[in-house]
């Protein structure tokens, strides 16, 4: 935790020349993305231990906003991934991240639609950002960088962000704290590229670098949104109706198709429509899944020559009622 304190005491001007390794390497040369594919190395799921105590502060561009995520690690060789998630409670103060990763577990503690303080200004209102705590075997680390890697590209997905490497042009979306030190300034450190390094060739005899990290954040990321489910049928009818908002529309998701029924349906940020519970919305479709649950199709914007439209499931609304007389029409998939 130490590192951390340092990055937030840090001005932007405290950041001098670090040397970016030119090292690139892609999936088959590296023998820990080698040996994490080869063994089938499943990734933990992300633990869900949100402290209230964290304070709140919007992004940049706003809550649930992020531009992308910086990957740290910890600098400390006898720490336990319980005992710096006890320590960072105690000085949030003075810096906190997201979530922490080792070879076993994510544990996501701050709310990632808020900012962190990890990487001092201007990184902390861009980007989530989360530590890996350093492991000390083999099979230990292979784990870890299975974990830190699909965690990226779950954050990614969560925010709509694609995969893009901002080693090479600081513009993308995959950070490493030694990255964001060099281009934004905020502080003066390098990790986790010296950790990547070492344990890379003690465990594997091969260094480990953020550009074999990035390969697996993509492979991660494209297996998310590639995943083949067999679609289901549905029977979709036009209307003219209205609805609010329910109170329990957080625990559904929007999407931009009808999910489970098109191929490109994919999760969309509540955000996009502005939520407000009791909010009035205009439904202009309703589709019926061969699995019976019934889905609606709504129009965030007032303007009627607006096309953008979002499906939602039913639970999401309440008060369905018509808008006005209309004639109906039905057709399936």
């Amino acid at each position: 935790m130490q590192k951390i304190v340092l990055t937030v005491l840090a001005t932007l001007g405290a950041a001098g020349f670090i040397g970016m390794s030119t090292t690139t390497a892609s999936a088959s040369s590296s023998k820990v993305n080698n040996y994490i594919n080869s063994k089938k190395i499943k990734p933990a799921k992300v633990t869900k231990s949100v402290w209230s105590g964290f304070p709140k502060n919007k992004y940049r561009h706003g809550k649930a906003k992020p531009e992308g995520v910086v990957v740290h690690e910890t600098a400390n060789p006898s720490s336990t991934i319980y005992n710096e998630i006890a320590y960072m409670k105690r000085n949030y103060n003075n810096a906190f991240v997201h979530s922490f990763v080792d070879g076993s577990r994510i544990i996501n503690i701050a709310n990632t639609d808020y900012l962190a303080w990890g990487v001092g200004y201007p990184g902390n209102a861009r980007y989530v950002q989360f530590e890996q705590v350093e492991v000390h075997s083999k099979s230990a680390f292979a784990h870890e960088i299975a974990n830190a890697s699909w965690y990226t590209a779950y954050l990614l997905n969560k925010y709509n962000l694609k995969p893009n490497d901002a080693a090479y042009d600081y513009k993308g979306t995959v950070w490493s704290h030694k990255a964001v030190a060099h281009k934004l300034g905020g502080s003066t450190h390098t990790d986790p590229v010296g950790y990547y390094s070492s344990a890379g060739k003690k465990y594997f005899g091969q260094s480990y670098n953020m550009a074999a990290f990035y390969q697996m954040v993509k492979k991660y990321y494209n297996e998310m949104n590639t995943k083949h489910t067999k679609l289901m049928t549905a029977t979709y009818t036009s209307v003219n109706q209205q609805a609010k908002l329910s109170s329990k529309y957080t625990k559904y998701y929007l999407y931009n198709h009808l999910k489970g029924a098109n191929k490109n349906a994919k999760r969309q940020s509540w955000s996009k429509i502005a939520p407000k519970v009791g909010k009035t919305y205009s439904i202009d479709m309703v589709g019926k899944k061969s699995n019976g649950t019934t889905w609606y199709r709504i129009k965030p914007a007032t303007d009627t020559t607006s096309k953008t439209r979002y499906w939602v499931y039913a639970g999401n609304l309440t008060d369905i009622e018509d808008a006005q007389d209309t004639t109906s029409a039905s057709s399936s998939n």
